[in-house]
């Protein structure tokens, strides 16, 4: 395991499955909290200095912040399709409350300016299938820049079929380029199923490639499971690759330092030429994951 690779388990602290923050991923800007709450249960946070999205991995949940409560209806796993979520302002303290049990995602960066705490319904989030044949895969657009209002963070669900390779051709963001690549630090948090009648011993597993330049070298070949998390500072990242019986899930966080929030990507120029392959391919019939949109 890589200082950027976290096992499920490696990252956590009392109350949390997974508890990254800038300062433990070693970096300025993104960051991610995974809770899990018992039927019943609740979970303080204070916001700090970052402004947060509140995103139900699995269950509903419940979000009060500054005297205000909205619900969230939540979902049955991340593969059941978009879900309703909160986005909580810098500087805001807030609660979950569980009445039936929940797995919770918590994106949240480094802010300065107070929007308001909402309650975003899942219709709002834009579902894109992107790619084709085996490069074929869903993105869930809830929190990203055409779609969400926030100030800095920017955040996607990426659900690869089992057998296809998403986040192809790989691509990076860690140099300013004006209209081309916009600096950002980004968190890839990883849930996988196992598809079809699999044995009860089937443990579904997936892989995650991150390199750098000889500038600037990041060398990350990582199998990844249900609750791990790889962190890409810098270097082209991709593919993700989901093996024949595994479907994989990943949350994407990303947030930089640039004024303007936007999410601009070069891909390597090496397999750029991949993208022509797919005006003559079929985009993948398993898609969409959660039935149609």
């Amino acid at each position: 395991m890589s200082e950027w690779h976290r096992k499920a388990g490696s990252a956590s602290r009392a109350g949390f499955d997974v508890a990254i923050g800038p300062r433990e991923a070693g970096w300025e800007h993104a960051g991610l909290y995974v809770v899990t709450l018992a039927a019943g249960e609740s979970r303080p946070i204070i916001g700090r200095e970052f402004e947060w999205l509140v995103l139900p991995l699995s269950g509903q949940v419940r979000v009060e912040c500054d005297g205000k409560l909205v619900f969230l209806f939540g979902r049955e796993g991340p593969f059941a399709g978009p879900t309703d979520f909160a986005y909580v302002p810098v500087h805001s303290s807030f609660t979950l409350h569980s009445t039936d049990g929940a797995r919770i995602a918590l994106p949240h960066a480094k802010a300065s300016e107070p929007l308001p705490f909402r309650r975003i319904p899942a219709e709002e989030t834009v579902i894109e299938l992107r790619g084709a044949g085996h490069c074929s895969r869903q993105v869930n657009n809830f929190g990203t820049p055409s779609v969400l209002n926030a100030e800095s963070i920017i955040a996607c669900e990426v659900l690869t079929p089992a057998g296809n390779w998403s986040s192809y051709p790989p691509h990076k963001h860690d140099e300013h380029h004006e209209d081309r690549e916009s600096v950002l630090e980004e968190i890839y948090y990883f849930e996988m199923r196992a598809e079809g009648d699999a044995a009860g011993s089937a443990h579904a597993f997936g892989y995650q490639r991150v390199y750098g330049t000889r500038d600037r070298p990041i060398n990350v070949m990582a199998e990844v499971h249900s609750g791990d998390v790889v962190l890409v500072p810098r270097g082209w990242h991709g593919p993700s690759m989901a093996p024949p019986g595994y479907d994989m899930y990943y949350l994407n966080v990303m947030a930089g330092p640039a004024a303007r929030r936007e999410m601009l990507i070069r891909d390597d120029p090496d397999h750029a030429w991949v993208r022509k392959m797919w005006a003559s391919q079929k985009v993948d019939s398993r898609l969409p994951f959660g039935g149609p949109h």
